[in-house]
C-alpha cells in the first residue's frame, strides 16, 4: 500500500513532498508597507473578496528566511528545510473583516512550494536573498538605529523586486505586523476535457497560525521597486508610495485552515 500525505506516495512514505502537518516554522522577516493604485490591487482579488476601504491600495511585501520543522525533525536536514520566500499581501475586506490577500509568492524550495498549494499560496519558484543581521557588535550588518537592510526576488533570470530598509527604532507593537488573518485561494484545476473550466477545487480559505510569535522588531524607512519583466504581472502594482520598513523574527506552527462554507465555484456535479 502505497503511503504519504502528498506526491509522489510510496511504500515508505517518506519520499513526498510534503508530510503531514504540523509544520512549524522560524524565520527572519525584511519588509516594507507601500500604496499602489487602488484599480490594481481590486484586480488581483478573487470573488469574496473586496478592497479595503480604509486602506484601498496598500500592501506589505516580506522577504523571508525560513527554517523548517516537522513531526521527523526535518530541520535537521537543512539542505531541504531551509528556504527562503518572497510575497505580497494587499489589504482587502472578507465581508466585514479586515483581511490581508496574497495574490504573488515566490520560493526557491520545492517542499515549501507544495506546502503553499495546500494552504493556497499561490507559490512559484524563484531566487530570494536578503541582508542577514546579526546582534553581535559587527560592522557587516549589525541589527540597530542606522542599519540598512536590502532584498531582492528574481524568477527566470529576471529581477522582480528591490527594497531597500533602513532601521531607526525597536517596534513599539509588533503585534500590529500581524494584525490581519491571510485569505487565501486554494485553487486545482481539471484536465478532463470539457471540465477544464470548472476545478476540482476552487475555495477561500484563511490561514491558521497557532503560537505565533513575534520578537526582535524594529522599524524604519523604505524603498521598493517592482521592474517590469515578461510573464510576470507583479509590476502592475507597483509602489505609488512607500511607507514603514521593518525586520523582526517570527515563529509558528501549521495544523489547520479555515474553510470558507461558500464555493466560490461549484462543481457541476453539485449544481444537478
Amino acid at each position: 500500500m502505497l503511503q504519504g500525505y502528498t506526491v509522489p506516495l510510496s511504500p515508505r512514505g517518506i519520499a513526498n513532498l510534503a508530510a503531514k502537518p504540523p509544520w512549524h516554522y522560524a524565520g527572519v522577516v525584511v519588509g516594507a508597507e507601500f500604496w499602489t493604485d487602488p484599480g490594481a490591487a481590486a484586480a488581483t482579488l478573487p470573488d469574496g473578496l473586496t478592497p479595503d476601504p480604509e486602506s484601498a491600495g496598500r500592501g506589505t511585501v516580506l522577504f523571508i528566511d525560513w527554517q523548517y520543522s516537522g513531526s521527523r525533525d526535518e530541520y535537521l536536514d537543512p539542505v531541504r528545510s531551509q528556504y527562503r520566500e518572497f510575497f505580497v499581501l494587499l489589504d482587502a475586506r472578507w465581508q466585514d473583516t479586515p483581511v490581508a490577500w496574497c495574490p504573488y509568492i515566490y520560493v526557491d524550495n520545492d517542499q515549501a512550494l507544495a506546502r503553499g498549494w495546500i494552504q493556497g499560496f499561490p507559490k512559484k519558484l524563484g531566487t530570494v536573498a536578503q541582508t542577514r543581521t546579526f546582534t553581535v557588535a559587527n560592522q557587516a550588518a549589525a541589527l540597530g538605529a542606522g542599519g540598512r537592510l536590502a532584498a531582492t526576488v528574481s524568477a527566470a533570470g529576471y529581477r522582480l523586486a528591490n527594497a531597500l530598509i533602513t532601521l531607526q527604532a525597536p517596534m513599539a507593537d509588533p503585534g500590529a505586523l500581524a494584525a490581519r488573518p491571510i485569505v487565501n485561494l486554494r485553487h486545482f484545476p481539471r484536465l478532463a476535457a470539457g471540465q477544464q473550466d470548472n476545478p476540482a477545487v476552487h475555495e477561500l480559505v484563511m490561514a491558521l497560525f497557532d503560537d505565533q510569535t513575534i520578537t526582535n522588531a524594529w522599524t524604519g524607512s523604505s524603498k521598493l521597486e517592482f521592474p517590469e519583466v515578461p510573464g510576470e504581472e507583479l509590476h502592475d502594482l507597483a509602489p505609488l508610495r512607500t511607507g514603514a520598513g521593518f525586520r523582526f523574527e517570527l515563529a509558528y506552527t501549521v495544523t489547520d485552515l479555515r474553510t470558507n462554507p461558500v464555493r466560490m465555484q461549484p462543481n457541476k456535479e453539485e449544481e444537478s
